[in-house]
């Protein structure tokens, strides 16, 4: 992965969230700090950007909201960017504040990003060390934005730069502190772009650092990800989209097989949401385009 690439990633699934905390109501998963990461050039760029690729995702809807740029900005938001990095961060922090609550000492972030989850819950420094693991290049980038915004780095925040394709860095993490406690993991937006083995073995070394009762959240695509088209061809395009960016989607999960590669990590699955419950729980009578994606399910599994 590239600097470039690593940054516009993590950049337009900043953009996803800044915009619905600032434009969607009623808000799905607030992150009030994604803006202050994002420049005002950066957010202006990106929206150019997906308004000029109307016609890559939909013809027609360009042809309907010719001229109405804010319109077709919320649609390619709503309804190909947001639905699924706003459900499933919703849903991961939803079980990690009860994680807390039953003693969870320990979180850990893969493929972190730009995620704000430090800077929006100062009042748990004390009681939850925080293990942010991404691409170095990518952490670089994240450094240097918290600094452009002028936020102090909380000191329950700690960094560990890793490619998780080239293996799993146990000493890294605990040279960072990481220690034998009861650890909870969110694992949101990778693992599509592992390959099957990356997968189980990512889980695997980690889970092996850590004991009974820790668990982890994480969203992955069912067998269906090659063939189905989604709702708008949303499910198509998002492919398309990844491979043209140069990180192509690697692979796709049927329930049997996430339950069997959980297994022999000795995790067990707590709660499945498929993408109709999915639905059902976090975009409910909406008024916008916002649903929930065809093909993405959530796992909270625990090891036993």
């Amino acid at each position: 992965m590239k600097q470039d690439e690593s940054s516009l990633t993590s950049l337009v699934s900043a953009f996803g969230r800044a915009y619905h905390s600032k434009y969607d109501t009623p808000k799905i998963f607030d992150d009030f700090i994604a803006k202050d990461l994002i420049s005002k050039e950066e957010f202006s760029a990106i929206s150019k950007n997906m308004i000029e690729g109307i016609e890559f995702l939909n013809k027609e809807i360009g042809e309907r909201y010719k001229g109405k740029e804010e319109e077709i900005l919320k649609w390619i938001t709503q309804v190909q960017l947001s639905p699924t990095p706003l459900a499933r961060s919703a849903y991961c922090e939803k079980v990690l504040l009860n994680e807390v609550n039953l003693g969870v000492e320990q979180y850990v972030i893969l493929g972190a990003g730009l995620d704000t989850f430090a800077f929006r819950y100062p009042e748990l420094k004390a009681q939850l060390n925080i293990f942010e693991i991404d691409h170095p290049e990518t952490q670089e980038f994240k450094k240097k934005k918290i600094m452009d915004a002028k936020l102090n780095f909380p000191e329950n925040l700690h960094f560990v730069p890793m490619d998780f394709t080239t293996g799993f860095g146990k000493q890294k993490l605990r040279n960072k502190g990481f220690e034998n406690k009861r650890t909870f993991c969110c694992f949101l937006g990778v693992s599509y772009y592992l390959t099957k083995e990356e997968n189980e073995r990512l889980i695997k070394n980690l889970f092996d650092m850590i004991p009974s009762g820790s668990s982890i959240v994480f969203d992955y695509a069912d067998e269906n990800l090659f063939k189905e088209d989604g709702r708008f061809n949303r499910v198509k395009n998002m492919v398309k989209m990844a491979s043209a960016s140069g990180e192509p989607m690697k692979s796709s999960f049927t329930y049997n097989e996430m339950e069997s590669m959980l297994e022999k990590s000795g995790l067990l699955i707590y709660e499945h949401l498929s993408p109709a419950l999915i639905n059902e729980t976090f975009f409910k009578n909406r008024k916008d385009y916002l649903s929930a994606f065809e093909t993405i399910h959530f796992i909270h599994a625990v090891k036993k």
